[in-house]
């Protein structure tokens, strides 16, 4: 899987993809996150403020009364593309060679997504 935690995507389909946010300067962009949790064998990510869903709590001894606490939920991984570092767009995600470690750089941009540790 090309996503790992601490990464930011964009939703590019499902429902969360016509809502879209402003950013610092006011430029109306699609809503992004950051990658709390991967689940690599059902390919889904949990990512920060997307897919919010609204979870139905019984009553227990710590919460006398029941509650409906809103969520995040796990989305498919194909749903949501990592964001280039120099551009801010979705962009494709590739693999190369730096100092003898494969590295994951950003297709658009060529920018590096990891830190290229020598050896």
């Amino acid at each position: 899987m090309y996503i790992k935690a601490g990464d930011t995507v964009v939703v590019i389909t499902g429902k969360d993809k016509d809502k879209f946010q402003t950013d610092k300067k006011g430029n109306v962009t699609r809503k992004t996150g950051r990658v709390l949790k991967v689940y690599p064998k059902t390919d889904r990510v949990l990512v920060e403020g997307i897919n919010i869903v609204k979870k139905h709590e019984r009553p227990t001894q710590a919460n006398q009364k029941g509650s409906v606490v809103e969520k995040e939920a796990p989305i498919h991984v194909s749903n949501v593309a990592i964001v280039d570092p120099k551009s801010g767009l979705p962009t494709r995600v590739g693999y190369k060679e730096v100092n003898g470690l494969k590295v994951r750089y950003a297709k658009k941009s060529g920018e590096l997504l990891d830190k290229a540790k020598g050896k």
